[in-house]
Order: structure tokens, then C-alpha cells, then sequence
């Protein structure tokens, strides 16, 4: 196997652009745990930085005149059907609390698609934040 070019590569964070990055970061806090962090004071647009665990989210405030769509819902044909994610862009999250986690997503009105891995072990549900981003949320395997 070739030698890499970047080495100790780890991910650094996920970005994600939005009109909205206050509401963004209340959905990330409240579903996953997140936490603000201390993030830079950027003249020409505002930032929250998020942290669980190991990683990050980086709201950006979107450009108005930037040509990139906003999220996957400014699409000419948006794809708002969740059961498109299994073999779509998303992150997963994994829990130890699967089944508290789809009640309270059903409870907040949030559409789902769920479904298991073939062998049975791991459980997943797909959804999306309210930019019209995919997200998993899958059960942890259980310990062998």
C-alpha cells in the first residue's frame, strides 16, 4: 500500500453553512448534546462552533451572494423523504439510547426512516436537520 500524503490526518470538523446558524445550533444542542464552544469573531460573518466528544460542528452564516445552494432543500428538485439517506450524503451519530432517541424525534414531528443493518445488529434512523441536511443516528453494536 502506497504511503499517504497527509500524515496523522484526523477530521478537524464538519461545516455547515445556513441562513440561520442560531436555529441550526438549538436543533444540534437539543437531538445530540452539543455544546457551544468559543469560536472566532469574524468581521464579515458570524460562526457557532458546537463540540461533543471528539467532534465539531462549525455553523457558518451563508453568503447571500455566494452561487451554492444553501442545503439539500434550496435544490431545483429537493429531496425531502428521508428513506433516500441510507445511500445519500449524511453523518451518523451513534447512542446507547436508540429507542428514547426515535421517540423523541416522532414527538417533535420529525419525519424518519428506519431501518437495521442486514445482520440485524445495528439499528439506524435517518432524518434531517432543518437545513435539509442528512443525519443517521445508529444503535451502538452489541458488545461480543
Amino acid at each position: 500500500m502506497a504511503a499517504s500524503v497527509a500524515k496523522g490526518a484526523s477530521l478537524s470538523h464538519i461545516s455547515r453553512e445556513s441562513s440561520d446558524i442560531r436555529r441550526l445550533a438549538n436543533f444540534y444542542k437539543e437531538i445530540f448534546g452539543f455544546e457551544e464552544i468559543e469560536s472566532p469573531d469574524f468581521v464579515e460573518f458570524k460562526v457557532i462552533w458546537l463540540n461533543l466528544a471528539s467532534v465539531q460542528i462549525h455553523l457558518i452564516e451563508r453568503n447571500p451572494s455566494s452561487r451554492l445552494p444553501e442545503g439539500p432543500w434550496s435544490a431545483t428538485s429537493p429531496v425531502a423523504d428521508p428513506s433516500h439517506l441510507p445511500r445519500g450524503h449524511h453523518i451518523c451519530f451513534s447512542v446507547s439510547n436508540f429507542e428514547s432517541v426515535v421517540r423523541a424525534l416522532k414527538e417533535k414531528e420529525i419525519k424518519i426512516f428506519e431501518r437495521s443493518l442486514p445482520d440485524g445488529k445495528v439499528k439506524q434512523v435517518f432524518f434531517f436537520d432543518p437545513d435539509g441536511n442528512g443525519l443517521e443516528i445508529g444503535s451502538l453494536a452489541p458488545e461480543k
